[in-house]
């Protein structure tokens, strides 16, 4: 094996400059490498979803029990598996990469 660094393998362990947000756990420096910044971004995704949902739940509770709301609601929490199952999805799959990116260093 060659003793040169894989350029895929500084792209992924590369830090990534970016102003700390609240409660982060990136280091001090506000670097976090690129799966930890994948991580957060699909976080965030869940986050937003999860308020939407929410909403959309108080709409319900409310008194506007129409189809069209409730449906608006199935769909909502359809949504969040999705966007639930593709972050699983990912974050192992780029970890998995990781791993093997590693082994062979």
């Amino acid at each position: 094996m060659s003793n040169t660094t894989n350029p895929l393998t500084q792209l992924a362990l590369a830090p990534i400059t970016q102003s700390k947000p609240a409660g982060s756990s990136s280091n001090s420096s506000g670097n976090s490498s690129f799966f930890e910044a994948m991580a957060r971004a699909w976080g965030d995704a869940l986050d937003k979803q999860a308020n939407r949902i929410t909403e959309q739940s108080d709409r319900v509770s409310a008194g506007d029990d129409t189809p069209g709301a409730i449906t608006e609601l199935s769909a909502q929490s359809l949504k969040m598996g999705f966007l639930s199952n593709s972050a699983h999805s990912a974050t192992s799959s780029v970890s998995s990469a990781l791993e093997t990116i590693a082994r062979k260093q």
